[in-house]
């Protein structure tokens, strides 16, 4: 099942998306919160209720805004350097464990409401990032128990300012959280609407240019490990967003270099979670 929310800002509404149309289901009073990922049982819900309603459920008009596909999460952890060829291009180094940070919550964006540089920023980059939506509750799991922790699947970019991440010292968290920043979306896919997370997809243009090419099968850190790493430091929520790292075409990793500015836009996404697009605003004091 492909689920997602649309609607006005702060007061989205649940949909489902069957055979490629988007359908209301907020009559059934569905939320996608974390309540509704923590119990398997909310899915067979509304299931039943999609059943139950057949086709007289209202078809949404493709001009709704998308909004993010779930209530703000508990926390968006993510992971650096995950495929060779971007460490490689990033010319970063590559740690003996997986690379942790988090993503602020007041970073979460739809995944068409557009970026806006920070105040100062000279190097926000793009990446297009795998992302894992937690459901039941994990805590000190085994790689063989990681994935029944996973409720599904949604796109992430990992947009990112390369000076205050690399050049301002301390964490990579001040590059990574800044406001917009973790546009996720446009829908959560069940896990079983993946078949081979191992073999996806993934891209990224740039005002139409291609700058992104890679797949999943590069991870260097699979889904099944990086759930069990990072339960035995935090426990996992349910509606827990992990961002699965980034292949090479950042900015970043051009010759020369090229960076957002204002009035460009990206479209990015991965095989089965569809696409999303960006238009860059510079910043500006309210």
């Amino acid at each position: 099942m492909k689920i997602f929310r649309y609607g006005a800002k702060g007061s989205e509404k649940a949909g489902v998306i069957l055979n490629e149309k988007k359908y209301d289901v907020s009559e059934g009073n569905f939320q996608y919160n974390r309540d509704f990922f923590a119990d398997i049982v909310n899915l067979e819900k509304l299931q039943a209720y999609i059943i139950e309603k057949g086709d007289t459920l209202k078809e949404i008009a493709d001009d709704e805004r998308i909004g993010t596909p779930l209530e703000a999460p508990s926390k968006i952890l993510c992971v650096g350097l995950n495929f060779d060829d971007h460490v490689k291009e990033t010319k970063l180094q590559q740690a003996s464990e997986p690379i942790v940070f988090m993503k602020s919550v007041s970073a979460f964006n739809g995944p068409f409401d557009g970026i806006t540089l920070p105040k100062f920023s000279v190097k926000s980059d793009w990446e297009t990032e795998f992302a894992i939506v937690i459901g039941k509750k994990a805590s000190y799991v085994t790689e063989e128990e990681a994935l029944d922790h996973v409720f599904g699947y949604v796109l992430h970019n990992d947009v990112t300012e390369r000076e205050f991440q690399i050049e301002r010292g301390g964490t990579w968290d001040k590059g990574k959280g800044c406001d917009t920043f973790a546009p996720i979306g446009p829908f959560i896919a069940t896990k079983d609407e993946i078949t081979d997370i191992d073999n996806l997809k993934i891209w990224l243009k740039l005002n139409g240019e291609i700058m992104q090419d890679g797949n999943t099968s590069d991870f260097i850190y699979r889904v099944p490990k990086l759930i069990s790493y990072l339960s035995h430091f935090m426990s996992l929520l349910p509606g827990d967003i992990i961002s699965t790292g980034s292949p090479a075409g950042s900015g970043m990793g051009k010759s020369p270099q090229r960076f957002l500015k204002d009035g460009d836009v990206i479209e990015y996404g991965i095989d089965g979670l569809g696409s999303a697009k960006q238009v860059i605003s510079a910043y500006q004091a309210l």
